[in-house]
């Protein structure tokens, strides 16, 4: 296929320092994106190339995290066949320009990396997490690039938020049913224990541990009961602290 994305008039917009062609822009590429069944793995880099530096012209922190959500919004517009691949070309795009993010841009990305986490696990929960290869297709892309135990070109910031997110926006999509998919959830907890395992740095490997430690997951399991209705008996109104007594 010749290079379409690079052709369409949108992909320089993505960059304008003009909101209303910016939001013009969107609304085309979410159209184009839409309609497309097959997008070159090349083609998708040179497009996330635009989406980064589309969000990269964005000052304001609210319109920031307009833009990131609605960049997010891209993913269940897509056709199934290229989501999965659109995915992995944001995660490479995120590791290959991790390094220019100044602290004062850190944020955005950091919020637009937890949009797309989540918007990930939305697309994996479809039909109650149903479809098992598309899951684990998309685990082979979290192995590959944010949760990689071995590519030192992966920048460990970029593994270190993606691991202290991931159950959050579990927990978000999946809720706590999970007793009747432990099966699924432990393929969807593959990527951090491999990185635990396997992982070359030693502070990664803690991080990917802390991950597995979360309090929720046993619960999860159904090897825990949680003990909410325990802890509000123990911590009733005569245990308050009342301030100190004359």
């Amino acid at each position: 296929m010749a290079s379409e994305t690079q052709n369409s008039p949108f992909i320089k917009s993505l960059t304008s320092s003009d909101k209303e062609i910016r939001d013009q822009a969107l609304d085309s590429l979410r159209t184009y994106l839409s309609s497309r069944t097959e997008i070159s793995e090349l083609d998708l880099m040179k497009l996330w190339k635009g989406l980064f530096y589309c969000l990269w012209m964005q000052d304001k922190p609210v319109h920031q995290q307009r833009l990131s959500k609605d960049l997010a919004s891209l993913v269940p517009t897509l056709q199934p066949a290229i989501t999965i691949p659109f995915l992995a070309a944001f995660w490479k795009t995120m590791a290959r320009e991790w390094g220019q993010i100044e602290a004062l841009r850190m944020d955005k990305y950091l919020f637009l990396i937890r949009q797309y986490v989540n918007a990930s696990f939305k697309f994996l929960a479809q039909n109650d997490w149903a479809d098992k290869a598309r899951i684990e297709s998309y685990m082979a892309v979290l192995e590959e690039t944010p949760l990689s135990p071995n590519d030192v070109k992966i920048p460990n910031g970029m593994r270190y938020h993606a691991l202290d997110i991931y159950v959050d926006e579990l927990e978000k999509v999946g809720g706590g049913d999970w007793e009747k998919k432990k099966e699924t959830l432990e393929i969807l907890l593959g990527p951090i224990k491999k990185l635990q395992k396997e992982g070359r740095d030693k502070t990664v490997r803690k991080a990917a541990q802390e991950t597995l430690d979360d309090e929720r997951l046993p619960i999860w399991r159904g090897e825990k009961v949680q003990d909410t209705e325990m802890e509000e008996g123990e911590g009733g109104t005569d245990d308050e602290w009342g301030g100190i007594e004359d």
